[in-house]
C-alpha cells in the first residue's frame, strides 16, 4: 500500500466515524424532544399519536374533578377556541388554578383524552408560561377567524 493511499484511507474513515457520531447525536436528540401543542391543533390532528408532547392553554373554571384517591385529577384545558379534557395521576403543582395557564406533558389517548405524566403551572401572578401563552394568542386569532 503506498503513502497516498495509506492517507486516503485514514481520511476515509475518519469521516466514517464522524458521521456516525453525527448520527448518533441527532438520533439521541430526536427521542428526547417534546414538541408543543394547543388544544385546536391536537384536536385538528397535528399532534403525535404516539408519543410524548406539550399540551398548553388555561385550564377552563369549574372543570376540575378529583377522584376519591386523592391524587387523580382530570381537568379541562383550553386555548378559547377549542377544549380538551386531561387526565393526570399525581400531585399538582401548588399554584395549581382553574382559569389559570398550565402546561401539561404526556400523551393523547385513544379516546381523545390527553393523560398527562407532569403538570406545570405559572409561578407567580404576573407569569405565565411562554408555551401556555402562545396557546392563549393562537387561540384568539383562530376564535377571531371562526367568527
Amino acid at each position: 500500500m503506498t503513502r497516498r493511499q495509506h492517507r486516503l484511507l485514514l481520511l476515509a474513515a475518519a469521516l466514517g466515524g464522524l458521521a456516525l457520531s453525527a448520527w448518533l447525536i441527532l438520533s439521541a436528540f430526536k427521542k428526547n424532544l417534546v414538541f408543543f401543542y394547543t388544544p385546536t391543533q391536537v384536536l385538528a390532528g397535528e399532534a403525535p399519536r404516539n408519543r410524548s408532547f406539550r399540551l398548553g392553554g388555561m385550564v377552563e373554571r369549574d372543570s376540575l374533578k378529583r377522584e376519591a384517591d386523592g391524587i387523580t385529577v382530570s381537568f379541562v384545558v383550553t386555548d378559547t377556541a377549542r377544549s380538551l379534557p386531561v387526565h393526570y395521576r399525581g400531585i399538582l403543582p401548588d399554584l395549581f388554578r382553574e382559569g389559570k395557564g398550565v402546561v401539561a406533558q404526556g400523551k393523547l389517548g385513544a379516546d381523545q383524552r390527553f393523560v398527562a405524566d407532569e403538570v406545570l403551572a405559572k409561578h407567580d401572578e404576573n407569569y405565565m408560561p411562554p408555551d401556555a401563552a402562545y396557546a392563549l394568542k393562537q387561540g384568539r386569532q383562530t376564535a377571531k377567524v371562526d367568527k
